[in-house]
């Protein structure tokens, strides 16, 4: 159930997307959930609130996390490679994932009452320290960026016009009409894909499969640039036949279109379950190529020879990667030195 907003957490203010019902309740259309919420009551983010029948959002200026990080841990490899990504985040997060590493921010409010932590910063602030730390972009990220949809739309109007680029890190849960309002600001978005079963997503993040899907292909179609990261989970969804339904999936919207699979950490709620071994993941990528997609990264395994770039049509190395560092890279313009192959992804 969503929980029940008992003290005042933080300023309310009015949310967009959602519609009012005679009875009183009001029914959010930020993300696939489409939580119904009665007055008094939030929905399963446990940052909007029914206020008198009018949807707030409680997180619009209460930010928890700043850092400034190499966009490759977002994780990019195709997007503007070796710079800095600005990353903000607010608690709260409309799935509850049983291995989530952010989970002390993410679950807060389902798990912890009374006032939300964070400072008040306004957009032209998260501008401004972007622009004063040398960082090519704004990445929302850390929790899911659709719970802190206000904040992220105004921070990422005031970013693109200043000729910083917008990046998503998310679950891929946001409705259309949300994407439609974000999407001539957003220049790149790194979706998690959690699994291609549907089974997977209700038992272990509270959700379902086939609006992510929706989503990716409509981010897409709507000149996106995507990546796709998949935490390779042993014994939950790390199987020869759903990973190749996955990857083949993927190769259908875009051959082109990244796919990190990472290994996995015991944490949270799924402690019970050994880290991911670097041959699993290995599979994971062949598995990924075979089924036709041209740029597979094994994630989480510094100094893995499959966190490098190379020419498909060649076999050029064109980045070499450790970790999050960015060791060479060769790319001109976004073409292969050698073949002069253009190399699909954001590259100034």
């Amino acid at each position: 159930m969503p929980p029940t907003a008992t003290a005042p957490l933080a300023t309310a203010f009015e949310a967009l997307l959602w519609e009012r019902r005679p009875d009183g309740s009001v029914v959010c259309n930020l993300c696939a959930h489409r939580c119904r919420i009665r007055p008094g009551l939030r929905g399963i983010c446990g940052v909007r609130e029914n206020l008198e029948g009018t949807l707030v959002t409680l997180v619009a200026d209460r930010v928890i996390s700043v850092e400034v990080d190499p966009i490759e841990k977002k994780p990019f490899f195709h997007f503007l490679p070796g710079t800095l990504a600005y990353s903000i985040a607010t608690v709260g997060c409309n799935f509850h994932c049983l291995f989530c590493q952010n989970y002390v921010i993410s679950q807060w409010p389902r798990e912890r009452p009374g006032p939300f932590p964070g400072d008040a910063i306004a957009p032209e602030e998260i501008v401004a320290a972007a622009r004063a730390t040398g960082c090519r972009s704004i990445a929302y990220t850390y929790t899911e960026p659709t719970i802190f949809f206000e904040l992220a739309l105004e921070t990422s109007r005031l970013a693109a016009a200043a000729g910083i680029r917008n990046l998503f890190v998310t679950n891929g849960y946001m409705t259309r009409e949300a994407l439609a309002l974000v999407a001539p600001i957003l220049h790149g978005a790194n979706v998690d894909l959690k699994s291609f079963s549907d089974r997977y997503y209700r038992k272990v993040c509270g959700a379902t499969l086939a609006p992510v899907l929706e989503t990716i292909r409509a981010m897409r179609e709507l000149g996106i640039w995507v990546e796709v990261t998949t935490l390779v989970i042993p014994g939950l969804n790390d199987g020869d036949e759903e990973l190749a339904a996955l990857a083949g999936w993927l190769a259908s919207v875009d051959r082109d279109m990244p796919w990190h699979v990472s290994a996995f950490f015991p944490t949270y709620r799924l402690t019970d379950v050994p880290p991911t071994p670097p041959q699993t993941l290995h599979r994971a990528a062949v598995i990924g190529r075979k089924a036709g997609l041209r740029y597979v990264y094994t994630g989480n395994v510094p100094g893995d020879p499959w966190e490098n770039t190379a020419c498909p049509e060649c076999g050029r190395r064109l980045l070499e990667r450790r970790g999050f560092r960015v060791l060479d890279n060769c790319l001109a313009a976004g073409r292969c030195p050698v073949c002069h192959a253009a190399i699909p992804g954001v590259w100034n």
